[in-house]
């Protein structure tokens, strides 16, 4: 298995690129639950470059009717990062001192995770983010 690695910069510059508006290449999830996810996926696939095809459990797009639960859905993504020992992202949980531009946050409730955001810069010690749903860009 050939690892691939992140390039943070080019996740931001795509995360930057889209912030405020849709790609064309990829549904909108908007009126589905949300966007934030789809997008995040979208940034990340943007800084690596390859998708996990594992059934139900990896994380890819082809279309609407062909993609993973990971890609679209924030509790799933998490499961996904947390789990992955194949293809695609990984994460490890780090506090807020130990974040970088490109990194992952998702936020949770006593529901669970319910929201995804990309740490495009910061400002002092505050990370910048850009995400879609509540459309945010820095």
């Amino acid at each position: 298995m050939e690892k691939v690695t992140y390039d943070r910069e080019r996740a931001i510059q795509y995360a930057k690129s889209w912030a405020l508006r849709r790609n064309p290449s990829y549904a909108d999830f908007s009126l589905m639950g949300g966007d934030c996810t789809n997008f995040i996926s979208q940034c990340l696939y943007a800084g690596g470059g390859v998708q996990n095809y594992t059934p139900t459990m990896g994380w890819y797009y082809n279309s609407l009717s062909s993609r993973a639960p990971a890609w679209s859905a924030a509790r799933f993504l998490y499961r996904f990062l947390k789990a992955n020992r194949s293809v695609g992202p990984v994460a490890r949980e780090v506090g807020k001192s130990g974040l970088q531009i490109g990194d992952l946050i998702q936020l949770e409730n006593e529901s669970g995770v319910y929201h995804s955001l990309i740490v495009t810069g910061f400002d002092g010690r505050d990370p910048l983010i850009c995400t879609h749903t509540f459309d945010a860009y820095m």
